[in-house]
């Protein structure tokens, strides 16, 4: 156990952050009403040293308190974090910040390095995201536009490391109708509100769209039809991820509807591995997915991938690297494993403390060589707590197949409108300057649960009618 002591408690959850970075599958609590007997041998006390609050604003005594505590923990466990105590989400939306706010490149990058303790590698990698979304945002007038996205929270099983919002399809069979009834009532109320406003993109997640019937698939997306001025979005991106969930006729359905983007998600492509994450297909179907949507004619196929699953080395992710390359899709997202409070992997973890969990600079290197070799080049990134090795999750993508969607909410550029369970609207108010550093951000959220959302689907149309009779949809 890791115990952090405080003077001034505010800080605390920056502080587990960080603790949990040096410290990684360690449980940490506050050191509070203790004495140091209390402690166990194995017990390890952080006194994390509050800076005093002076002239300084927030956000200084905030980095201040980062970087003593990064320090400290540096000195403790003799090892470096490859982003410093750079913390947050969004790396690259910072490299963009800075950039818009009139820094040159070299000045961007001492930021990093110096104030942060960012490794010079990973400051490449931020400033070459940030370049390459700047050229692609500034050929759409992104300000004046929405885009929306549409959850199917069910899937075809529930994989060892996930927490987001799914449900399995064989327990929840007999809601999904009911769910897409109430689903098309919210879709209906957004279309209304946004009426007049231009659409940019559209994206379908989950949990796994393509678990739904080719009949409810060509349901919703006629809807959709029916709702939106679809004809002039820039793109329609679904999920198929779960290769399980993915079939010739489904796939037909998504092409008559002008679907243009789809994903097809292997995690990995080591049998032993699937097996142990609970994703009940094989490596071969995954394949014959993938030359499945090819025949159909589908030209702008992601992958994703994740780095630090259990039991995995880099002899395993080279082994899924060589199949990916081979297969040669247009974008490949790589993902490091965030162990979720939520997910089964850290509340059984007593049951899997034989099973390695490892991460390191050679899987990094090797995902991006592998997504170079094929043409891809990085276009968008974003980090989780507690995620393997403290790296980072890197889209890459070749030239002009790009996810824009995927950009505008990493960036948070644009107001995205989400319906569905568990999904979560992000309203950007936008100033006046040409710049969106200061741009405000407002949520609404839909409750979670699938039964909920059926039976409250009234209240989650009236939460975002008064978010927009109180704010305008003027954005």
């Amino acid at each position: 156990m890791i115990y952090i002591k405080l003077a001034d408690w505010e800080f605390y959850d920056d502080a587990v952050v960080l603790v949990k970075s040096f410290y990684p599958r360690q449980d940490v609590k506050q050191f509070r009403d203790m004495t140091e007997t209390d402690l166990q041998a194995t017990d390890v006390l952080i006194e994390a040293q509050t800076p005093e609050w002076t002239t300084q604003s927030r956000s200084e005594i905030h980095d201040v308190f980062k970087e003593r505590l990064y320090l400290q923990l540096q000195q403790a466990t003799d090892k470096s974090l490859p982003w410093g105590y750079m913390t947050g989400v969004r790396p690259s939306k910072n490299a963009m910040i800075l950039m818009e706010s009139g820094m040159n490149e070299e000045q961007v990058r001492e930021t990093f390095m110096k104030k942060h303790f960012v490794s010079q590698e990973k400051t490449d990698l931020a400033l070459c995201v940030a370049k390459k979304e700047q050229n692609i945002l500034k050929e759409m007038d992104y300000r004046n536009g929405y885009s929306i996205y549409i959850g199917i929270p069910f899937c075809p099983t529930t994989c060892l490391y996930c927490s987001f919002t799914s449900y399995s399809l064989a327990a929840y069979q007999n809601k999904v109708d009911t769910y897409l009834d109430a689903l098309e009532k919210e879709m209906e109320y957004v279309s209304e509100a946004m009426k007049g406003k231009r659409l940019d993109t559209i994206y379908f997640g989950g949990g796994t769209p393509t678990t739904l019937s080719p009949e409810q698939l060509d349901r919703i997306l006629t809807k959709l039809e029916q709702l939106f001025d679809v004809a002039h979005a820039r793109e329609l991106t679904v999920e198929a991820g779960r290769p399980d969930s993915i079939t010739r006729e489904k796939l037909r359905v998504l092409k008559a509807h002008h679907v243009d983007r789809i994903s097809i998600n292997p995690q990995t492509m080591n049998q032993k591995t699937l097996d142990l994450i609970g994703r009940r297909h094989t490596v071969e179907q995954i394949e014959e997915a993938f030359y499945m949507a090819r025949e159909e004619g589908f030209d702008n196929i992601n992958m994703d991938m994740i780095l630090g699953l259990p039991g995995e080395n880099l002899v395993e992710v080279e082994h899924t690297l060589a199949k990916i390359t081979a297969l040669h899709p247009e974008s490949l997202t790589v993902h490091s494993l965030a162990i979720k409070r939520a997910a089964a992997l850290n509340i059984w973890r007593d049951q899997y403390a034989d099973v390695s969990i490892e991460n390191s600079e050679q899987m990094v290197e090797a995902a991006a060589k592998c997504a170079a070799g094929i043409g891809q080049e990085p276009y968008y990134m974003y980090r989780q707590k507690n995620m393997a090795g403290n790296y980072e999750n890197v889209g890459y993508s070749v030239p002009g197949k790009e996810c824009i969607y995927n950009i505008l909410i990493m960036e948070e550029k644009q107001t995205i409108i989400a319906m569905g369970a568990g999904a979560s609207s992000k309203i950007i108010f936008h100033e006046q300057d040409d710049t969106d550093a200061n741009a405000r951000i407002e949520r609404i959220e839909n409750v979670k649960d699938v039964r909920n959302y059926i039976e409250r689907i009234d209240e989650m149309i009236e939460r975002k009618r008064t978010f927009f009779e109180e704010f305008g949809v003027g954005f």
